[in-house]
């Protein structure tokens, strides 16, 4: 697995709800087998990131990486899943963009309802499996507030 070392775009531009980062030789650089490779912009040199989905665009793009002699072109999909770019463009977006993070209202309301639905279902096997056991006393604790 790789890991990116450090990740900073060169520039960012925003068209309507694309933002463009855009690298250059030493703001990104990956790590693999221990051994540091720096970014190359010899062929793709640019993430397109879809500011409504938050999807990357340009997944085709290959980014080479260099060190001594030695290269890897990774297409920008492939490096997306055997890396940490994920949590590297996570951090760029959040702090470039001052993106807030906060959920919907709806979608906390959402989620605490599920999590009780989930929760009364639990305590229910739980009683089923106290009752399978002969278990009085975890019975009578699971059955007190009910």
């Amino acid at each position: 697995m790789l890991s990116v070392q450090r990740m900073t775009p060169f520039f960012t531009s925003q068209e309507d709800f694309r933002l463009r980062l855009v690298f250059a030789y030493q703001y990104f650089s990956i790590i693999k087998g221990g051994e540091v490779f720096q970014f190359v912009p010899s062929e793709g040199k640019e993430i397109v990131i879809n500011m409504k989905s938050l999807q990357v665009e340009n997944l085709g793009e290959v980014f080479v990486f260099q060190r001594g002699n030695r290269f890897i072109r990774l297409p920008l999909y492939q490096l997306l899943l055997i890396s940490d770019l994920h949590m590297h463009l996570t951090t760029i977006l959040e702090g470039t963009l001052d993106m807030e993070t906060e959920m919907p209202e709806v979608v906390k309301l959402e989620a605490i309802g599920i999590l009780e639905q989930l929760e009364a279902d639990n305590r229910l096997r739980m009683i089923d499996y106290a009752l399978e056991t002969n278990n009085l006393s975890m019975f009578n604790e699971l059955t007190e507030g009910l």
